[in-house]
């Protein structure tokens, strides 16, 4: 077999920019670099932060090499449209410049990689204009590191410039941050994704789906270069096949459900049959589609309904007949039955990713999204609750919106169930607010408690909204007075009172008081250690 006379590269590495204008989606940052560059306001030091795969390395390279390019002719200076032609562009490109001293912060944490930089530094550059320390994943560096840098980052010598790259600015010191000039690399679009992506099979001589692209390019989550992996992936999973990558191949090798069985799904659902849905989700299974992305596509749907229904532009991947149908569904269903169904889908993905039984955990969250169309609605049900009326049944038909879809309505008890006592109260707020919980059970005088109505007298502030905190805890609107006058002495009064009966008790009984007697000055001591 002969070998192939040049090693394949893999796509990220082939079509990494090589000049601003092949940077996309980072416009603005040109923009400022170009004004910085033609007025001669160069910084000492930059920062770029962004996801992984935006164009932070890349950006620090053309940085390079515009700041030490010199033209064909190699008299030219700074400029934002570096010539790639010129001896310091192609070293830099190909990553050899003497000048160009790259290196990951990952496994250069030390102070002594630091001070070899700030010894280095100070040398003037060998051939090239600047002299460019690019540092990646610059949050790596240990706290010494970064103060050992300071100085020098603050005030390089002429003919220095720091480029520092990261993906969590939050990790690097302030004192860092307020050295450099900043730039915020934006995750891509996904349409401008799947055009970059179009141009590289075009340029690769591969056919591709459009539909594939904007997969790829959805999956790739604003990422260039996770869109490039995945890209070459799915020309190695379409192999020699005449078609070229199509959208089948990209699902089924990322396990993505078809974007028309998500719809289909999504109209059971909404129709309430509970045997179709069921019989959906385990064809989806059957072909190799995840639980978890089934939902997400659903959570999709459904977002991709209430953009559509606000007015929002749709999205340009999407296809006619799924803009048709997004449509068709905005104008039957209400906002609320949507951010409903959005709630029911989005606790069921969680449980699908957390479980240890991904398959019965979808199939529950689905039925309980089905079944909560026959729920009665939670406003009308707390009105009925207020004013007395007659609750309706669970099993009642649901109502029907336009085209035959059931309103769905969030899953509620039907009835609330109030503590017995004040008691019962703080110890059921205590659940989810222990610091109020122990304020009222310490402050609070009782004057009042006839459930959802509280009347209490502080005997002390006490923080927070204890409507609201009564609300979240019991599902019901309460009404909380502040009386002026006291009431019942608090519960820790109560306890104290409590704990003083129990020991002047002990200390009348005839033992003790022979006890005491027998040896003067003997204290009655509480012994906290439990018994076995």
């Amino acid at each position: 077999m002969s070998e192939s006379p040049t090693p394949y590269r893999v796509l990220a590495r082939k079509y990494r920019p090589q000049t601003f204008d092949q940077l996309i989606g980072q416009d603005a940052m040109v923009q400022t670099l170009e004004n910085a560059i033609k007025r001669g306001r160069i910084a000492h030091a930059f920062l770029m932060t962004g996801v992984r795969g935006v164009g932070k390395t890349s950006t620090a390279r053309l940085i390079a090499k515009s700041l030490n390019c010199v033209g064909p002719d190699g008299q030219g200076g700074p400029t934002i449209s570096a010539c790639g032609i010129c001896d310091p562009c192609q070293a830099i490109a190909e990553g050899r410049h003497i000048d160009v001293i790259e290196m990951d912060a990952a496994s250069h944490t030390g102070v002594d990689d630091m001070r070899n930089i700030i010894e280095a530094a100070r040398l003037a550059a060998f051939s090239a204009r600047f002299k460019i320390y690019i540092i990646d994943e610059v949050h790596m560096l240990s706290k010494n590191a970064f103060n050992a840098l300071l100085k020098t980052l603050e005030e390089p010598p002429e003919h220095v410039k720091f480029l520092l790259a990261t993906t969590e600015v939050n990790k690097v010191p302030i004192t860092v941050l307020s050295r450099c000039q900043r730039f915020d690399l934006r995750r891509i679009p996904a349409e401008l994704l799947a055009k970059h992506f179009q141009h590289v099979v075009d340029e690769e001589q591969i056919s591709a789906e459009p539909e594939a692209l904007a997969l790829i390019a959805r999956a790739a989550e604003g990422s260039a270069r996770d869109g490039l992996s995945i890209l070459d992936q799915a020309i190695a999973h379409a192999g020699t096949d005449a078609g070229g990558v199509t959208a089948v191949q990209v699902r089924e090798m990322l396990g993505l459900s078809d974007r028309g069985a998500v719809r289909r799904l999504f109209a059971l659902l909404l129709s309430g049959d509970a045997p179709a849905v069921l019989a959906a989700l385990a064809e989806q299974h059957a072909l190799g589609v995840e639980p978890a992305a089934l939902f997400r596509g659903l959570l999709e749907a459904v977002h991709g309904v209430t953009r559509a229904k606000a007015g929002g532009a749709p999205d340009p991947a999407q296809s006619v007949e799924e803009r048709a149908a997004l449509e068709e569904w905005a104008g039957k269903l209400g906002h609320a039955t949507l951010h409903r169904l959005w709630q029911l889908l989005l606790k069921g993905l969680s449980e699908v990713e957390t479980t240890a039984m991904p398959m019965e955990a979808a199939e529950m969250a689905l039925l309980r999204v089905v079944h909560a169309g026959t729920l009665p609605d939670p406003g009308e049900l707390l009105r009925k609750l207020q004013s007395g009326e007659p609750m309706p049944a669970l099993d009642a038909a649901a109502p029907v919106a336009g085209g035959g879809a059931p309103v769905m309505a969030a899953p509620v008890m039907p009835a609330v169930r109030l503590p017995a006592d004040f008691p019962a109260l703080i110890e059921g707020v205590a659940s989810r607010h222990a610091h109020l919980a122990q304020q009222l059970h310490d402050y609070a005088s009782l004057v009042r408690y006839a459930p959802p109505e509280l009347a209490i007298h502080p005997k002390r502030p006490i923080d927070g909204n204890i409507a609201k905190a009564l609300g979240e805890v019991f599902s019901i609107e309460w009404k909380v007075a502040l009386a002026d006058q006291p009431g019942e002495p608090t519960l820790r009064e109560q306890e104290l009172a409590a704990k003083a009966a129990a020991e002047q008790e002990i200390l009348d009984s005839p033992v003790v008081a022979a006890i005491r007697t027998a040896f003067p000055g003997a204290e009655l001591i509480e012994d906290e250690r439990s018994i076995a």
